[in-house]
């Protein structure tokens, strides 16, 4: 039944592939009579898509070329792997940065005017480093790290906070500057787990005596999924998975892929492998059968995430994904909370904010440190439901939650403080809606509904830091 049709399937892809293929080389033309060396319009396409505007398309030419032509991959342009900011003279940055702005006002793009935005845009990106290791690694004992908090950021209460790292230009600058001028940490997970995920930590945490979960995760897509083995073709290069992301891929763009791959020899001709390729290292598709990709399951994004089996079971499986797109990744979470296991024998108080289902919670309890009582705020209520379900199963402290972040006051945040004896960590992140590289339409930077949710996280560790002050 398969076979039968074929071949009316085949003539779908070949009619939608040659139409894609038209629509990228107009693309690679326009942005070549804008002055753009045809290779790298070619990257830019790869990065964002064939259906991305030419703005779009020319920003993301100039931020490889502001970050000294590192090598993107096929990521979106701001979920690229690392950074060589620090390669880059600043005076070469800011012609790239001025021709950048030319180009959009010729071609388009919205004029900024005189107006200073919310988010700090006005700024320079802030330099990333290269790889993005943070301060520290598990078993990497050569490379040391000091660094010396300003007064008013020592804790406790001990605050942590994390972000997409290559957000839109100016947002770390001001995270950064609300977060009392403390230098991030800039960690890609795909060093801890098989799966990049490069985000952006701002802390006051120690540094030094961290301790990784055990057992450790493994670092390789065969490692974690060994069945997987058998059918991965030579031509297939990947060894670790891309960012794990909140959707998953159509039953269409997977048969046309099957299609695409049994009408070709073996091994496909260097262009079909080139369109496989971009399509599995968009949507992180393994190979199941032969000539055969399926997305990952719920149950595998969790093992990479390092969330127990069966944490978001119950909910749709597209709530699944969406949660966990949005979640932390647990096993570098829980490396740098580590420090605290020795410092709160008794346990800790945290509060904990838009933290979606509860990783910073799982990562504390994976460390074996007791929390006495959590004050969850997340709107989501299936992510409550989750957090819930599992903190049931799980803890044997209080758990407090609150949907809405308007409706934790200062007085109310004074008053948890007097009840509890004050926080010990208050923990938090922002939804990747408005600041993750593949949500091209809607990066808002800071000033996006969700991720404007960072001005509520300073206001509250302000109002927490000044109630147990007065303790």
């Amino acid at each position: 039944r398969y076979c039968g049709g074929l071949v009316s399937a085949m003539s779908n892809f070949s009619t939608d592939f040659l139409r894609e293929m038209s629509e990228k080389d107009n693309k690679i033309k326009s942005l070549v009579d804008m002055g753009f060396p045809e290779d790298e319009a070619n990257m830019a396409i790869t990065r964002c898509g064939v259906d991305a505007a030419l703005t779009v398309l020319a920003d993301s030419v100039y931020a490889s070329q502001a970050a000294g032509d590192c090598h993107y991959g096929n990521l979106s342009d701001y979920e690229v792997t690392g950074s060589c900011f620090d390669s880059l003279g600043g005076r070469k940055r800011a012609r790239l940065m001025e021709g950048s702005k030319k180009k959009r006002k010729r071609y388009g793009g919205a004029a900024q005017g005189n107006r200073r935005p919310l988010d700090g845009s006005h700024e320079e990106p802030m330099p990333l480093p290269n790889p993005m290791v943070g301060f520290n690694l598990p078993n990497d004992r050569l490379r040391s790290v000091t660094r010396r908090l300003p007064q008013q950021a020592i804790g406790p209460p001990f605050f942590y906070y994390e972000n997409v790292a290559l957000a839109p230009k100016g947002v770390w600058a001001t995270i950064s500057r609300f977060l009392y001028d403390i230098e991030p940490e800039f960690v890609d997970s795909k060093h801890l787990c098989a799966a990049a995920r490069k985000r952006g930590y701002i802390h006051n945490l120690p540094i030094e005596n961290r301790f990784p979960l055990l057992p450790l995760p493994p670092k390789t897509i065969f490692e974690a999924f060994p069945h997987y083995k058998k059918w991965w073709p030579s031509w297939d290069p990947r060894r670790q998975l891309n960012c794990l992301q909140t959707s998953m891929s159509s039953a269409k763009l997977t048969e046309r892929i099957q299609c695409a791959l049994a009408s070709s020899g073996n091994p496909p001709p260097k262009s079909v492998q080139k369109y496989v390729m971009d399509e599995c290292r968009k949507w992180n598709l393994v190979w199941v059968g032969k000539n055969k990709v399926a997305h990952l399951e719920p149950d595998e994004v969790e093992y990479l995430l390092g969330f127990p089996r069966d944490h978001t079971r119950g909910v749709g499986k597209t709530e699944r994904f969406k949660s966990l797109g949005n979640s932390f990744q647990v096993d570098t979470v829980a490396y740098h909370l580590s420090v605290l296991k020795d410092m709160y024998p008794n346990g800790v108080n945290v509060l904990s904010l838009f933290t979606g289902i509860g990783g910073g919670e799982v990562a504390l309890h994976r460390l074996g440190i007791h929390m006495r009582t959590v004050v969850s705020v997340e709107i989501g209520e299936v992510n409550r439901r989750i957090l819930r379900g599992w903190w049931d199963q799980t803890q044997t402290g209080t758990l407090i939650e609150i949907a809405d972040v308007k409706s934790l006051t200062d007085d109310r945040i004074a008053t948890f403080v007097r009840r509890f004896g004050g926080f010990d960590l208050v923990i938090g992140g922002s939804p990747c809606n408005n600041l993750a590289g593949s949500n091209r339409h809607h990066r808002d930077g800071l000033e996006g509904e969700q991720s404007a949710l960072f001005y509520h996280y300073f206001r509250i560790v302000d109002a927490v830091k000044s109630a147990m002050g007065r303790m």
